[in-house]
């Protein structure tokens, strides 16, 4: 089914070359222009100088970062089309970049090209940045869902790029380098949507066990399910409690990606798996309800990120990845407020509200990969809370932690992938509202800090291990508009694993 989606909005070669850009022939060339300090426009190519030069002289393009200015060039350029990009003073930062190839990217979609050429020069970011941020922008900025759409008229079906040609000024072997990383970020990214944009009747917590099988088949990642019989024998009452409901079975996917090194660090990796939320018996309302299909962005962060981590073969980490999956609804012998649950750890939950559901999966994973993985640091994905979006809009992920290194690292990989986090505090104090008359813990502390809160529950089920939460609920879907992130789901969260996974040490 998701490989389906890829072929959809394809997989383009991409190549890197040494020759002179204006010598290409093709669709489109797009040219990335820093303006010099005194304001004026400069490349090194004179016949393309010369398009740049009217281009500024029109009053329409001055390089600032955003705009573009396209051209249809005489018989001394062989390309069919010439864009300008602006990217501003001196870009410095790689979501610039990836800003810029995104704006690429749907400029090349609007004409239809299938054929592109990228070049640019001046800029003070490293090569294999460059190559790498570019790539990303270019191929997520081209992403499209239109696999039910059956009746599109020919001239608004999407056409996609099929190849793309990059021409830097210098350091070419860098530059593959950071295009083969960005091929592989785009490709999960596009993957963790396609997954979320199916409906939950067309994605649901088997589709999880058949892609991760699927992993394992083409890659040196091993693949275990659990299903109903193997979470019973596990006394995993969290998962179970939150399948009652559902007509289909709960299941846990667990990948193991083992590094040829003895001694390496095992990285964690748990993404909430929630196929549809409809609240369960705390039953949500129905304005909004269909985008609950998005409840499981988590568990496809995680699925995405293993399949990049698969592909690329780190040998200097253990990675696994743990996602439970269900879907929560109200059937007949739905958990009820005011039962008691049993979860893997041991610890018993009262359970307030069964719309609080994502923490119950997670206690279970949680404390399972801890147990029989021994990793050195779990982060942790989930869209789990409607007050993370009162508290940090859509913009930012909330980021909760008991280890101030892991926290650290894990915001320094968001930084870069331009999915940036906020750190929300931890403690006792918070903690305490979590405290039940008749269980272990609830499982919510009510409204104050209900992000915290729902942190602070998770955080009963890690112990001593370095532990990060990122609460994905506001930027799952609805993320900050940029050039390369569509409407809907945005991938959020692959990107960043991957990232963390290639500079982990």
């Amino acid at each position: 089914m998701i490989q389906d989606g890829l072929k959809e909005h394809g997989e383009p070669m991409i190549t890197v070359s040494k020759k002179k850009m204006s010598a290409w022939s093709g669709d489109m060339l797009a040219v990335l222009v820093v303006p010099q300090a005194d304001g004026s426009l400069h490349i090194e190519e004179p016949v393309l100088q010369t398009y740049l030069a009217k281009a500024g002289k029109s009053g329409d393009f001055s390089g600032k970062a955003g705009q573009s200015f396209l051209l249809y060039p005489d018989d001394d350029l062989p390309c069919r089309r010439l864009l300008f990009v602006g990217l501003g003073d001196k870009p410095k930062s790689r979501e610039e970049i990836r800003l810029a190839g995104g704006l690429v990217g749907q400029k090349a979609m609007d004409i239809k090209a299938v054929t592109l050429a990228v070049a640019w020069s001046d800029v003070d970011l490293a090569m294999q940045d460059m190559g790498e941020c570019c790539t990303e922008g270019l191929l997520l900025g081209q992403y499209r869902f239109s696999k039910y759409k059956k009746s599109i008229a020919d001239d608004e079906k999407p056409v996609f790029l099929k190849k793309i040609s990059f021409f830097p000024h210098e350091a070419v072997a860098a530059c593959r380098r950071g295009v083969r990383l960005g091929e592989v970020a785009a490709r999960a990214g596009k993957t963790a949507r396609d997954m979320a944009n199916e409906p939950g009747s067309g994605w649901t917590a088997e589709e999880f066990a058949v892609f991760g099988r699927g992993l394992s088949t083409k890659s040196p990642i091993t693949c275990t399910v659990f299903g109903t019989r193997e979470l019973r024998r596990h006394k995993m009452g969290g998962v179970l409690a939150v399948n009652q409901g559902s007509e289909g079975e709960a299941k846990m996917v667990i990948l193991s990606y083992r590094c040829p090194r003895q001694d390496a660090d095992t990285l964690l990796l748990v993404g909430k798996g929630l196929t549809f939320d409809s609240g369960g018996i705390s039953l949500k309302p129905g304005a909004g309800m269909e985008d609950m299909k998005y409840d499981m962005c988590g568990g496809a962060a995680v699925m995405a990120a293993m399949a990049a981590i698969g592909e690329e073969q780190p040998e200097h980490v253990n990675v696994v990845g743990v996602v439970p999956a269900t879907d929560n609804m109200p059937g007949p012998a739905a958990v009820k407020p005011g039962d008691i649950i049993s979860s893997y750890s041991g610890k018993t939950i009262e359970v307030i509200n069964t719309d609080a559901e994502g923490r119950l999966l997670l206690m279970d994973a949680l404390a399972y990969g801890i147990k029989n993985f021994k990793p050195s640091a779990v982060v942790d994905l989930a869209t789990l809370t409607g007050a993370v979006i009162i508290g940090l809009g859509h913009h930012y992920t909330g980021l909760m932690s008991n280890d101030d290194g892991l926290a650290a690292k894990v915001q320094e990989a968001g930084s870069r992938c331009g999915e940036p986090v906020w750190r929300l505090p931890l403690g006792e104090e918070y903690s305490k509202q979590l405290k039940s008359e008749v269980a272990d813990l609830k499982n919510v502390g009510g409204k104050p800090a209900g992000t915290i809160t729902a942190a602070a529950f998770l955080q009963e089920f890690v112990g001593e291990t370095p532990w990060v939460h990122l609460d994905i609920a506001g930027t799952a879907w609805n993320f900050t508009e940029k050039s390369y992130v569509p409407k809907g789901p945005s991938g959020i969260g692959a990107r960043t694993l991957i990232d963390l996974v290639r500079n982990w040490a």
